[in-house]
C-alpha cells in the first residue's frame, strides 16, 4: 500500500512539474509576438483564441516595435531559467518568454467602448518604481500626496504622454520582482513607425485599442514573445500554437 501511495505521489508531482513547464490549458487568449532574431527591434503580433481546444486567429498580424537592442530572456511563466542573455534594468531589450498580462493603466476615465477588462485611471498619486535599490521595485503604488516618500518625484507615472495613454501590463519580473532584472514592461502606443522601445512592445494606437477591446480577464490572457527560430524550437514543449498557424507573423 505504501508503495502504491508513493507511486501516486510521484506521478502527481510529475504531472504538476510538466504542467508548470507549458502553457496552462485553461488559458483561452494568447498573444504571440515573433521577432526575426535576438537583436531585432521589430516584430509582428498575432492574437489567438482557444475555441474547443483549438487555437484560432482573432487579431493581426500587427506590426510591433520591441527593445532598441532586441530581446533577452525575461522572468515570467516560462523562459526564466533558459541559457543565454537575460534581461536587466535599462538594457533596452524586450523580455522573451511567456508572460501573464496584468491590468490596463490609462489617463482616461473609461476603457474604449466594447472593452471589459480590469483597469486603473492614472492619478497624480500613482508611481511605478524602476529603481532597483528600492524595496518597492517594479511595483505599482498609490501614495499619500500629503506625505510623499523621498523617491516619489522620480518614480511617479507620467501624465499627458500620448504613448502612455493606454498601458497593458506585461508581467515580467513580477511574481516576485527581483532587483535589477527589469521593470515597467507594457504594451503601449508607438512613438513613431520606426522608433523602438526600451523594453516594451509598442504598436499603432488603433491596433492597441483593438487589442484592449479583445481582452477578457476570464480568458486569462498571456503573451509569448520569442525570436522565430526560438519559437520553432519551443512551441511543442511550451504548449504554444503550431508554427503553421503563426506563419503570418514569421519573418
Amino acid at each position: 500500500m505504501r508503495f502504491l501511495l508513493g507511486l501516486v505521489l510521484i506521478l502527481s508531482l510529475s504531472a504538476f512539474a510538466h504542467a508548470a513547464d507549458s502553457l496552462d490549458p485553461g488559458v483561452r487568449q494568447l498573444l504571440v509576438g515573433v521577432a526575426p532574431g535576438w537583436n531585432s527591434s521589430t516584430g509582428k503580433l498575432l492574437a489567438l483564441e482557444r475555441i474547443n481546444g483549438e487555437w484560432k486567429p482573432a487579431l493581426g498580424p500587427i506590426p510591433v516595435l520591441l527593445g532598441k537592442n532586441g530581446l533577452a530572456w525575461g522572468r515570467g511563466v516560462l523562459g526564466t531559467g533558459e541559457p543565454g542573455r537575460h534581461k536587466v534594468e535599462r538594457d533596452a531589450r524586450a523580455p522573451a518568454g511567456l508572460f501573464r498580462l496584468g491590468a490596463i493603466y490609462t489617463y482616461d476615465k473609461a476603457l474604449p467602448k466594447g472593452a471589459d477588462y480590469p483597469f486603473h485611471t492614472v492619478t497624480a498619486a500613482d508611481a511605478w518604481v524602476d529603481d532597483p535599490s528600492l524595496p518597492q521595485y517594479n511595483r505599482f503604488l498609490t501614495i499619500n500626496l500629503n506625505a510623499p516618500p523621498p523617491w516619489f518625484e522620480k518614480e511617479k507615472m507620467r501624465h499627458g504622454d500620448f504613448a502612455y495613454r493606454w498601458l497593458v501590463e506585461i508581467r515580467h519580473n513580477a511574481d516576485p520582482p527581483v532587483p535589477g532584472m527589469g521593470s515597467a514592461i507594457f504594451f503601449h502606443i508607438r512613438r513613431g513607425v520606426t522608433r523602438p522601445t526600451w523594453g516594451c512592445t509598442s504598436m499603432a494606437e488603433d491596433d492597441l485599442v483593438s487589442l484592449i477591446r479583445w481582452l477578457r480577464k476570464e480568458a486569462r490572457p498571456h503573451y509569448a514573445l520569442l525570436p522565430w527560430k526560438e519559437y520553432q524550437r519551443k512551441w511543442q514543449a511550451w504548449g504554444l500554437p503550431d508554427p503553421k498557424l503563426i506563419k503570418t507573423v514569421a519573418p
